[in-house]
Protein backbone atom coordinates (compact mmCIF):
# COMPACT_ATOMS: atom_id res chain seq x y z
CA UNK A 1 0.00 0.00 0.00
CA UNK A 2 2.87 2.34 0.80
CA UNK A 3 4.41 1.75 -2.63
CA UNK A 4 1.05 2.28 -4.36
CA UNK A 5 0.52 5.55 -2.49
CA UNK A 6 4.00 6.81 -3.40
CA UNK A 7 3.33 5.95 -7.05
CA UNK A 8 0.04 7.88 -6.97
CA UNK A 9 1.78 10.91 -5.41
CA UNK A 10 4.47 10.79 -8.09
CA UNK A 11 1.84 10.64 -10.86
CA UNK A 12 -0.02 13.60 -9.33
CA UNK A 13 3.21 15.63 -9.18
CA UNK A 14 3.91 14.81 -12.83
CA UNK A 15 0.39 15.88 -13.83
CA UNK A 16 0.80 19.17 -11.92
CA UNK A 17 4.13 19.83 -13.65
CA UNK A 18 2.61 19.11 -17.07
CA UNK A 19 -0.19 21.60 -16.39
CA UNK A 20 2.47 24.23 -15.61
CA UNK A 21 4.26 23.41 -18.86
CA UNK A 22 0.94 23.65 -20.71
CA UNK A 23 0.58 27.26 -19.61
CA UNK A 24 4.08 28.12 -20.83
CA UNK A 25 3.74 26.28 -24.17
CA UNK A 26 3.72 28.56 -27.20
CA UNK A 27 2.81 26.30 -30.14
CA UNK A 28 -0.34 24.24 -30.68
CA UNK A 29 1.53 21.02 -31.39
CA UNK A 30 3.42 21.29 -28.11
CA UNK A 31 0.16 21.85 -26.19
CA UNK A 32 -1.44 18.83 -27.90
CA UNK A 33 1.50 16.62 -26.94
CA UNK A 34 1.34 17.80 -23.31
CA UNK A 35 -2.44 17.18 -23.17
CA UNK A 36 -1.99 13.62 -24.46
CA UNK A 37 0.64 12.98 -21.76
CA UNK A 38 -1.77 14.31 -19.10
CA UNK A 39 -4.54 11.98 -20.32
CA UNK A 40 -2.25 8.94 -20.25
CA UNK A 41 -1.13 9.78 -16.69
CA UNK A 42 -4.76 10.19 -15.60
CA UNK A 43 -5.57 6.74 -16.99
CA UNK A 44 -2.60 5.28 -15.12
CA UNK A 45 -3.78 7.00 -11.92
CA UNK A 46 -7.26 5.46 -12.27
CA UNK A 47 -5.71 2.01 -12.69
CA UNK A 48 -3.68 2.51 -9.52
CA UNK A 49 -6.81 3.51 -7.59
CA UNK A 50 -8.73 0.44 -8.85
CA UNK A 51 -5.87 -1.79 -7.66
CA UNK A 52 -5.93 -0.07 -4.24
CA UNK A 53 -9.69 -0.69 -3.86
CA UNK A 54 -9.30 -4.37 -4.79
CA UNK A 55 -6.47 -4.70 -2.28
CA UNK A 56 -8.66 -3.26 0.48
CA UNK A 57 -11.37 -5.84 -0.26
CA UNK A 58 -8.85 -8.67 0.00
CA UNK A 59 -7.43 -7.15 3.17
CA UNK A 60 -10.83 -7.12 4.92
CA UNK A 61 -11.29 -10.84 4.17
CA UNK A 62 -8.03 -11.85 5.89
CA UNK A 63 -7.51 -9.26 8.65
CA UNK A 64 -9.74 -9.33 11.75
CA UNK A 65 -9.94 -6.45 14.23
CA UNK A 66 -8.39 -6.84 17.68
CA UNK A 67 -10.69 -7.24 20.75
CA UNK A 68 -11.56 -4.06 22.60
CA UNK A 69 -9.93 -5.16 25.83
CA UNK A 70 -7.26 -7.74 26.58
CA UNK A 71 -7.99 -10.44 29.16
CA UNK A 72 -5.57 -11.36 31.90
CA UNK A 73 -5.56 -14.67 33.76
CA UNK A 74 -4.25 -14.51 37.32
CA UNK A 75 -3.10 -17.73 39.01
CA UNK A 76 -5.56 -20.60 38.77
CA UNK A 77 -8.58 -18.36 38.34
CA UNK A 78 -8.72 -18.81 34.60
CA UNK A 79 -12.46 -18.27 34.55
CA UNK A 80 -12.15 -14.78 35.99
CA UNK A 81 -11.60 -12.19 33.28
CA UNK A 82 -10.09 -8.84 34.19
CA UNK A 83 -9.66 -6.01 31.71
CA UNK A 84 -6.18 -4.65 31.60
CA UNK A 85 -6.23 -1.05 32.91
CA UNK A 86 -5.22 1.52 30.39
CA UNK A 87 -1.84 3.09 31.02
CA UNK A 88 -0.39 0.39 33.28
CA UNK A 89 3.20 0.87 32.02
CA UNK A 90 3.05 4.57 32.89
CA UNK A 91 1.40 4.29 36.34
CA UNK A 92 3.47 1.48 37.82
CA UNK A 93 2.30 2.14 41.42
CA UNK A 94 -1.33 1.27 40.61
CA UNK A 95 -2.73 -1.91 42.14
CA UNK A 96 -4.94 -4.54 40.52
CA UNK A 97 -7.15 -6.73 42.68
CA UNK A 98 -9.10 -9.94 42.07
CA UNK A 99 -11.29 -11.37 44.85
CA UNK A 100 -9.36 -9.79 47.66
CA UNK A 101 -5.94 -10.65 46.24
CA UNK A 102 -3.84 -7.60 45.55
CA UNK A 103 -1.05 -7.48 42.98
CA UNK A 104 1.24 -4.52 43.31
CA UNK A 105 3.08 -3.43 40.18
CA UNK A 106 6.44 -1.98 41.25
CA UNK A 107 9.33 -0.54 39.26
CA UNK A 108 11.33 -3.77 39.32
CA UNK A 109 8.64 -5.71 37.48
CA UNK A 110 8.67 -3.13 34.64
CA UNK A 111 12.40 -2.51 34.46
CA UNK A 112 13.45 -2.16 30.79
CA UNK A 113 16.73 -3.16 29.27
CA UNK A 114 19.06 -0.71 27.53
CA UNK A 115 17.98 -1.94 24.10
CA UNK A 116 14.27 -1.52 25.01
CA UNK A 117 14.87 2.05 26.21
CA UNK A 118 16.61 2.95 22.94
CA UNK A 119 13.79 1.39 20.92
CA UNK A 120 11.14 3.27 22.90
CA UNK A 121 13.03 6.54 22.50
CA UNK A 122 13.32 6.01 18.74
CA UNK A 123 9.61 5.20 18.39
CA UNK A 124 8.44 8.19 20.42
CA UNK A 125 10.78 10.62 18.68
CA UNK A 126 8.90 13.03 16.45
CA UNK A 127 9.86 13.00 12.83
CA UNK A 128 10.89 16.31 11.33
CA UNK A 129 8.58 17.37 8.56
CA UNK A 130 10.39 19.11 5.76
CA UNK A 131 8.41 21.69 3.89
CA UNK A 132 8.87 21.38 0.16
CA UNK A 133 8.48 24.64 -1.75
CA UNK A 134 8.03 24.32 -5.48
CA UNK A 135 9.51 27.16 -7.48
CA UNK A 136 7.88 27.95 -10.76
CA UNK A 137 10.33 29.16 -13.37
CA UNK A 138 8.61 31.86 -15.35
CA UNK A 139 9.58 32.90 -18.84
CA UNK A 140 11.33 36.28 -18.94
CA UNK A 141 9.67 39.29 -20.53
CA UNK A 142 12.49 39.56 -23.08
CA UNK A 143 11.84 36.01 -24.34
CA UNK A 144 8.09 36.65 -24.49
CA UNK A 145 8.57 39.83 -26.56
CA UNK A 146 10.97 38.04 -28.91
CA UNK A 147 8.54 35.17 -29.47
CA UNK A 148 5.61 37.56 -29.91
CA UNK A 149 7.13 39.64 -32.72
CA UNK A 150 9.50 37.20 -34.48
CA UNK A 151 8.12 33.70 -33.85
CA UNK A 152 6.51 33.25 -37.28
CA UNK A 153 9.46 34.69 -39.18
CA UNK A 154 11.90 32.56 -37.16
CA UNK A 155 9.89 29.45 -38.03
CA UNK A 156 10.16 30.25 -41.75
CA UNK A 157 13.93 30.76 -41.50
CA UNK A 158 14.35 27.43 -39.70
CA UNK A 159 12.35 25.63 -42.40
CA UNK A 160 14.67 27.11 -45.04
CA UNK A 161 17.68 25.61 -43.20
CA UNK A 162 19.42 28.92 -42.41
CA UNK A 163 19.93 28.08 -38.72
CA UNK A 164 21.04 24.42 -38.99
CA UNK A 165 23.94 24.96 -36.60
CA UNK A 166 21.60 26.41 -33.96
CA UNK A 167 19.16 23.48 -34.36
CA UNK A 168 22.03 21.02 -33.93
CA UNK A 169 23.76 22.60 -30.92
CA UNK A 170 20.84 24.09 -28.97
CA UNK A 171 19.38 20.75 -27.71
CA UNK A 172 22.86 19.81 -26.47
CA UNK A 173 23.09 22.90 -24.25
CA UNK A 174 21.38 23.41 -20.91
CA UNK A 175 19.58 26.57 -22.05
CA UNK A 176 16.13 24.85 -22.14
CA UNK A 177 14.92 26.79 -25.19
CA UNK A 178 13.28 25.63 -28.40
CA UNK A 179 15.12 26.47 -31.67
CA UNK A 180 12.25 28.69 -32.79
CA UNK A 181 12.37 30.64 -29.52
CA UNK A 182 16.14 31.11 -29.65
CA UNK A 183 16.06 32.27 -33.29
CA UNK A 184 13.37 34.79 -32.26
CA UNK A 185 15.73 36.06 -29.56
CA UNK A 186 18.53 36.38 -32.14
CA UNK A 187 16.34 38.46 -34.46
CA UNK A 188 14.99 40.65 -31.67
CA UNK A 189 18.48 41.27 -30.23
CA UNK A 190 19.86 42.09 -33.70
CA UNK A 191 17.06 44.60 -34.25
CA UNK A 192 17.83 46.30 -30.92
CA UNK A 193 21.54 46.41 -31.77
CA UNK A 194 20.70 47.98 -35.13
CA UNK A 195 18.79 50.76 -33.36
CA UNK A 196 21.62 51.27 -30.85
CA UNK A 197 24.18 51.30 -33.69
CA UNK A 198 22.16 53.96 -35.52
CA UNK A 199 22.12 56.26 -32.46
CA UNK A 200 25.86 55.77 -31.92
CA UNK A 201 26.43 56.58 -35.60
CA UNK A 202 24.40 59.79 -35.29
CA UNK A 203 26.34 60.76 -32.16
CA UNK A 204 29.77 60.32 -33.79
CA UNK A 205 28.50 62.06 -36.91
CA UNK A 206 28.38 65.36 -35.00
CA UNK A 207 30.64 64.84 -31.96
CA UNK A 208 34.17 63.69 -31.11
CA UNK A 209 35.45 62.03 -27.93
CA UNK A 210 38.90 63.11 -26.75
CA UNK A 211 41.20 62.43 -23.81
CA UNK A 212 41.41 66.04 -22.64
CA UNK A 213 38.73 68.34 -21.24
CA UNK A 214 36.20 68.90 -22.63
CA UNK A 215 35.96 65.22 -23.48
CA UNK A 216 33.06 65.66 -25.98
CA UNK A 217 33.60 68.25 -28.71
CA UNK A 218 31.85 69.19 -31.94
CA UNK A 219 33.13 67.84 -35.25
CA UNK A 220 35.10 70.28 -37.40
CA UNK A 221 35.17 68.11 -40.56
CA UNK A 222 32.59 68.33 -43.33
CA UNK A 223 29.42 66.31 -42.92
CA UNK A 224 30.12 64.15 -46.00
CA UNK A 225 33.69 63.37 -44.92
CA UNK A 226 32.53 62.60 -41.40
CA UNK A 227 29.79 60.29 -42.74
CA UNK A 228 32.38 58.31 -44.70
CA UNK A 229 34.50 57.93 -41.56
CA UNK A 230 31.80 56.69 -39.17
CA UNK A 231 29.05 55.08 -41.28
CA UNK A 232 30.53 51.60 -40.67
CA UNK A 233 29.46 51.79 -36.99
CA UNK A 234 25.80 51.45 -38.01
CA UNK A 235 26.50 48.01 -39.57
CA UNK A 236 29.39 46.80 -37.42
CA UNK A 237 27.43 46.52 -34.15
CA UNK A 238 24.48 44.46 -35.57
CA UNK A 239 26.83 42.15 -37.51
CA UNK A 240 28.93 41.45 -34.40
CA UNK A 241 25.77 40.87 -32.34
CA UNK A 242 24.29 38.48 -34.91
CA UNK A 243 27.57 36.52 -35.21
CA UNK A 244 27.88 36.19 -31.43
CA UNK A 245 24.26 35.06 -30.94
CA UNK A 246 24.58 32.57 -33.80
CA UNK A 247 27.74 30.96 -32.40
CA UNK A 248 26.76 31.16 -28.71
CA UNK A 249 25.00 27.72 -28.57
CA UNK A 250 28.14 25.99 -29.87
CA UNK A 251 30.26 27.83 -27.28
CA UNK A 252 27.79 26.88 -24.54
CA UNK A 253 27.86 23.25 -25.69
CA UNK A 254 31.66 23.13 -25.54
CA UNK A 255 31.64 24.70 -22.07
CA UNK A 256 29.06 22.15 -20.83
CA UNK A 257 31.08 19.33 -22.39
CA UNK A 258 34.22 20.39 -20.51
CA UNK A 259 32.37 20.50 -17.18
CA UNK A 260 30.66 17.13 -17.76
CA UNK A 261 33.95 15.48 -18.76
CA UNK A 262 35.49 16.74 -15.51
CA UNK A 263 32.81 15.04 -13.38
CA UNK A 264 32.30 11.91 -15.50
CA UNK A 265 35.28 9.72 -14.34
CA UNK A 266 34.36 10.05 -10.66
CA UNK A 267 30.64 9.55 -11.34
CA UNK A 268 31.36 6.32 -13.26
CA UNK A 269 33.47 5.05 -10.33
CA UNK A 270 30.49 5.77 -8.08
CA UNK A 271 28.15 3.97 -10.53
CA UNK A 272 30.50 0.98 -10.58
CA UNK A 273 30.24 0.66 -6.79
CA UNK A 274 26.43 0.92 -6.92
CA UNK A 275 26.06 -1.63 -9.73
CA UNK A 276 27.94 -4.18 -7.61
CA UNK A 277 24.86 -4.46 -5.37
CA UNK A 278 22.88 -5.79 -8.39
CA UNK A 279 20.24 -3.04 -8.34
CA UNK A 280 18.01 -2.29 -11.33
CA UNK A 281 20.07 -0.20 -13.83
CA UNK A 282 17.76 2.85 -13.80
CA UNK A 283 18.11 3.02 -9.99
CA UNK A 284 21.82 3.74 -10.47
CA UNK A 285 21.01 7.08 -12.09
CA UNK A 286 18.44 7.89 -9.38
CA UNK A 287 21.05 7.33 -6.67
CA UNK A 288 23.63 9.49 -8.48
CA UNK A 289 21.06 12.31 -8.82
CA UNK A 290 20.09 12.05 -5.12
CA UNK A 291 23.71 12.55 -4.01
CA UNK A 292 23.87 16.02 -5.68
CA UNK A 293 27.65 15.66 -5.98
CA UNK A 294 27.72 16.06 -9.76
CA UNK A 295 25.70 19.20 -10.66
CA UNK A 296 26.33 19.15 -14.43
CA UNK A 297 25.86 15.39 -14.85
CA UNK A 298 22.79 15.61 -12.65
CA UNK A 299 20.95 17.64 -15.31
CA UNK A 300 21.69 15.03 -17.97
CA UNK A 301 20.62 12.15 -15.70
CA UNK A 302 17.38 13.95 -14.79
CA UNK A 303 16.55 14.23 -18.50
CA UNK A 304 17.21 10.49 -18.83
CA UNK A 305 14.93 9.66 -15.89
CA UNK A 306 12.22 11.98 -17.23
CA UNK A 307 12.27 10.02 -20.47
CA UNK A 308 11.62 6.82 -18.49
CA UNK A 309 9.14 8.06 -15.86
CA UNK A 310 7.21 10.70 -17.83
CA UNK A 311 7.53 9.88 -21.52
CA UNK A 312 7.30 6.12 -20.91
CA UNK A 313 10.51 5.06 -22.69
CA UNK A 314 12.26 1.87 -21.69
CA UNK A 315 15.79 2.26 -20.34
CA UNK A 316 17.58 1.31 -23.58
CA UNK A 317 15.52 3.74 -25.69
CA UNK A 318 16.00 6.52 -23.13
CA UNK A 319 19.78 5.90 -23.10
CA UNK A 320 20.02 6.13 -26.90
CA UNK A 321 17.86 9.27 -26.99
CA UNK A 322 19.99 10.93 -24.27
CA UNK A 323 23.17 9.95 -26.15
CA UNK A 324 21.97 11.86 -29.24
CA UNK A 325 21.24 15.05 -27.25
CA UNK A 326 24.25 14.86 -24.92
CA UNK A 327 26.76 17.76 -25.18
CA UNK A 328 29.63 15.44 -24.21
CA UNK A 329 30.98 12.84 -26.62
CA UNK A 330 32.29 10.73 -23.73
CA UNK A 331 28.92 10.73 -21.98
CA UNK A 332 27.22 9.74 -25.25
CA UNK A 333 29.64 6.83 -25.59
CA UNK A 334 28.85 5.77 -22.00
CA UNK A 335 25.09 5.80 -22.71
CA UNK A 336 25.46 3.85 -25.96
CA UNK A 337 27.80 1.31 -24.36
CA UNK A 338 25.45 0.83 -21.41
CA UNK A 339 22.49 0.32 -23.77
CA UNK A 340 24.46 -2.33 -25.66
CA UNK A 341 25.51 -4.06 -22.42
CA UNK A 342 21.89 -4.21 -21.20
CA UNK A 343 20.63 -5.56 -24.54
CA UNK A 344 23.30 -8.25 -24.69
CA UNK A 345 23.01 -9.19 -21.01
CA UNK A 346 26.54 -8.04 -20.17
CA UNK A 347 28.12 -7.71 -16.74
CA UNK A 348 27.36 -4.14 -15.64
CA UNK A 349 29.89 -3.92 -12.74
CA UNK A 350 32.66 -5.06 -15.10
CA UNK A 351 31.46 -2.61 -17.77
CA UNK A 352 31.57 0.33 -15.34
CA UNK A 353 34.99 -0.74 -14.00
CA UNK A 354 36.58 -0.82 -17.46
CA UNK A 355 34.93 2.44 -18.51
CA UNK A 356 36.00 4.22 -15.30
CA UNK A 357 39.62 3.18 -15.86
CA UNK A 358 39.69 4.59 -19.39
CA UNK A 359 37.90 7.80 -18.37
CA UNK A 360 40.22 8.35 -15.42
CA UNK A 361 43.26 7.84 -17.67
CA UNK A 362 41.89 10.42 -20.16
CA UNK A 363 41.14 12.80 -17.28
CA UNK A 364 44.75 12.67 -16.05
CA UNK A 365 46.06 13.35 -19.56
CA UNK A 366 43.69 16.32 -19.94
CA UNK A 367 44.80 17.70 -16.56
CA UNK A 368 48.42 17.48 -17.65
CA UNK A 369 47.67 19.25 -20.93
CA UNK A 370 45.76 22.03 -19.18
CA UNK A 371 48.56 22.50 -16.66
CA UNK A 372 51.13 22.93 -19.43
CA UNK A 373 48.77 25.22 -21.37
CA UNK A 374 48.26 27.37 -18.25
CA UNK A 375 52.02 27.78 -17.86
CA UNK A 376 52.29 28.89 -21.49
CA UNK A 377 49.39 31.35 -21.12
CA UNK A 378 51.01 32.77 -17.99
CA UNK A 379 54.26 33.49 -19.86
CA UNK A 380 52.33 35.10 -22.75
CA UNK A 381 50.25 37.15 -20.32
CA UNK A 382 53.30 38.49 -18.50
CA UNK A 383 54.93 39.43 -21.80
CA UNK A 384 51.87 41.05 -23.40
CA UNK A 385 50.20 42.73 -20.41
CA UNK A 386 53.19 43.78 -18.29
CA UNK A 387 56.30 44.15 -20.46
CA UNK A 388 54.75 45.27 -23.77
CA UNK A 389 52.73 48.26 -22.38
CA UNK A 390 55.80 49.59 -20.53
CA UNK A 391 57.94 49.42 -23.67
CA UNK A 392 55.18 50.97 -25.78
CA UNK A 393 54.66 53.81 -23.29
CA UNK A 394 58.40 54.60 -23.22
CA UNK A 395 58.46 54.57 -27.04
CA UNK A 396 55.50 56.97 -27.30
CA UNK A 397 56.96 59.33 -24.69
CA UNK A 398 60.31 59.43 -26.54
CA UNK A 399 58.49 60.15 -29.81
CA UNK A 400 56.61 63.00 -28.15
CA UNK A 401 59.73 64.55 -26.63
CA UNK A 402 61.82 64.23 -29.82
CA UNK A 403 59.00 65.23 -32.14
CA UNK A 404 59.62 62.27 -34.46
CA UNK A 405 56.77 60.20 -35.86
CA UNK A 406 53.31 60.42 -34.24
CA UNK A 407 53.21 62.94 -31.39
CA UNK A 408 50.43 62.19 -28.89
CA UNK A 409 49.45 64.04 -25.74
CA UNK A 410 50.08 62.56 -22.30
CA UNK A 411 46.35 62.03 -21.75
CA UNK A 412 45.98 60.18 -25.07
CA UNK A 413 48.94 57.92 -24.27
CA UNK A 414 47.42 57.10 -20.86
CA UNK A 415 44.03 56.35 -22.44
CA UNK A 416 45.65 54.06 -25.04
CA UNK A 417 47.50 52.14 -22.31
CA UNK A 418 44.38 51.71 -20.13
CA UNK A 419 42.18 50.58 -23.02
CA UNK A 420 44.88 48.25 -24.37
CA UNK A 421 45.51 46.52 -21.04
CA UNK A 422 41.76 46.22 -20.37
CA UNK A 423 41.11 44.73 -23.81
CA UNK A 424 43.92 42.18 -23.47
CA UNK A 425 42.68 41.11 -20.01
CA UNK A 426 39.13 40.64 -21.30
CA UNK A 427 40.42 38.62 -24.26
CA UNK A 428 42.52 36.36 -21.98
CA UNK A 429 39.67 35.79 -19.52
CA UNK A 430 37.25 34.94 -22.32
CA UNK A 431 39.71 32.53 -23.92
CA UNK A 432 40.47 30.77 -20.63
CA UNK A 433 36.77 30.47 -19.82
CA UNK A 434 35.92 28.92 -23.18
CA UNK A 435 38.85 26.52 -23.17
CA UNK A 436 38.20 25.48 -19.60
CA UNK A 437 41.80 26.11 -18.56
CA UNK A 438 40.60 27.70 -15.38
CA UNK A 439 38.69 24.62 -14.18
Amino acid sequence: MKKEMSDEMRILRDISKLYEDLEDASSGSEKQMIRSQIQSLKGLLNDKRKQAREFKKVQKAFVKPLPKSAEVKIGRQANKKVSTPKGVPRDISKEMSTKGKKIKLDKKSFKMSKFERKTLKRLTKKKEVKEIVKKKKETSTYVKLSAKYFSNYANELIKKGIFKSVEKNLPKTQMRLLPKTYVSIILFTTMLSLIIGFFIFVFFLFFNIGSELPIITLVTDGILLRFIKVFWIMFFIPIVTLAFMYTYPSLERKSAEARINTELPFAVIHMSAISGSMVEPSKIFEIIVSTKEYPYLQKEFIQLLNGINILGYDLVTALKHSAVNSPSRKLAELFNGLATAINSGGNLPEFFDKRSESLLFDYRIEREKKTRASETFMDIYISVVIAAPMILMLLLMMMKISGLGISLSTGMITLIMILGVTGVNIAFLTFLHLKGAGE
